[in-house]
């Protein structure tokens, strides 16, 4: 049932039902208009409004993104709890710094150069083995394969090796929803175990016969710059427990949020034919086009911090220590900062989303994310300009993230 104006405060995040995930968008703006601050009944708080998300962002010193506190209850000593505390995103400075800045360099622009050759002869060869079938599913054959493959290669995981990674990634960012079974937790232990247990044979394997100094291995320089570290004390390097959990990390979020970009963005074009003919009539509007998909079908939907001090959203008052639902999907429809928000508008310009966040938490490997999709949807577009819808799109009961389980379209020149 929809909230209204009387039922909106009493909204409860962690008892959203499969309507809600579904179709999130209707609730988000009458939270937004009758209760964009939301008390929740444990204490923490729904934001949904632009202007705090940009706030809570900006300040992460108020705002902390360290999860240890909140995981404990939820992961206990788990390996859940050790991955989610360990990897960039749920840490501040100065662990979050030291992080960020070892991996800058996989993704300046040098490297992003390199890599446009790498996703678009992967993504002709997947629309090539496509075309001789007549159809697709668009997120288990396209959308999910071209950025698994990429940090794959990124990471110097070896091609024939990579089909398990997805399982893994589905049941460790599963674990991160509202409401987990029991059994989906410990599918999500499983699955950091069975991950480890992968990276250390991988690793021992690069030791015994190291890579070649061609092409990115992420993952070898990462671990060859720790062993530096034993001479040089001073040298900022990380662990090997800290090198597991952040390439981990890296293959979950560089493969669930591209694919759910690339398959979302599909998805909108099937159900905005207008605005895919203004991009097959102006290919240059790409680029617009992505940031709108970004805008309009957040694949991150809900963020989260933690005030480490009191603080005051809408005139309330809070005290330190309140958790703050952070509704991304909500803050990308404010018609205080978007002009016609529920529009989908291909040429929308200024975009100024906070799909990836904002502040020293914007997603570092957005710069990849887009170059994806932009060239997935422009190879698809080209080659298949009139796609056609075959079996409509599948969601499942996911809040946190906006994701799509099958979406089959028949392709035609």
């Amino acid at each position: 049932m929809r909230l209204t104006p009387q039922t909106a405060p009493g909204f409860v995040l962690a008892e959203s039902d499969h309507a809600f995930a579904r179709d999130p968008y209707p609730d988000y703006a009458c939270l937004q208009e009758h209760a964009p601050v939301c008390r929740q009944p444990d204490g923490s708080v729904l934001l949904t409004r632009y202007d705090d998300l940009r706030r809570v962002f900006n300040d992460p010193v108020l705002f902390s993104s360290d999860k240890r506190i909140d995981f404990k209850p939820r992961f206990g000593d788990s390996p859940l709890y050790e991955h989610h505390t360990t990897s960039i995103v749920f840490n501040d400075p100065p662990y979050h710094t030291r992080v960020r800045r070892l991996l800058a360099p996989f993704f300046a622009a040098r490297v992003l150069r390199q890599m446009e050759a790498s996703i678009a002869r992967m993504v002709n060869s997947l629309l090539d083995q496509a075309a001789t079938v007549g159809t697709i599913d668009v997120v288990q054959d396209f959308a999910l394969v071209v950025p698994l493959n990429l940090i794959g290669e990124l990471l110097g995981v070896p091609y024939g090796e990579r089909d398990p990674l997805r399982a893994w990634a589905n049941a460790i960012l599963g674990a991160l929803e509202p409401v987990r079974s029991p059994a989906q937790l410990a599918d999500g232990n499983q699955a950091v175990e069975d991950f480890k247990a992968y990276l250390r044979a991988l690793i021992a394997r690069k030791r015994r016969e190291p890579p070649g100094p061609e092409g990115l291995d992420v993952l070898w320089a990462l671990i060859e710059a720790s062993e530096l570290a034993d001479h040089d004390p001073s040298a900022e390097t990380l662990s090997e427990i800290e090198i597991l959990h952040n390439s981990i990390f890296m293959l979950n979020a560089g493969h669930d949020t591209t694919g759910s970009l690339i398959a979302n963005g599909i998805d909108l074009l099937l159900r905005y034919p207008e605005e895919r003919q203004r991009l097959l009539e102006n290919p240059a509007l790409i680029r617009t086009a992505v940031e709108e998909m970004l805008r309009f079908e957040s694949p991150l939907q809900i963020g989260n911090r933690r005030a480490t001090a009191p603080c005051a959203f809408g005139g309330i008052e809070f005290p330190a220590g309140t958790f703050l639902h952070l509704g991304i999907a909500a803050a990308n429809r404010d018609p205080s900062q978007f002009s016609e928000p529920e529009r989908f508008d291909v040429s929308r310009e200024p975009n100024r989303h906070l799909a990836f966040a904002h502040g020293i938490h914007t997603c570092a490997g957005n710069s990849v994310a887009r170059i994806e999709a932009r060239i997935a949807l422009t190879q698809l577009l080209q080659r298949f300009p009139d796609f056609q819808l075959e079996e409509a799109a599948v969601r499942p009961h996911r809040s946190r993230f906006r994701v799509i389980d099958s979406l089959r379209i028949r392709l035609s020149p």
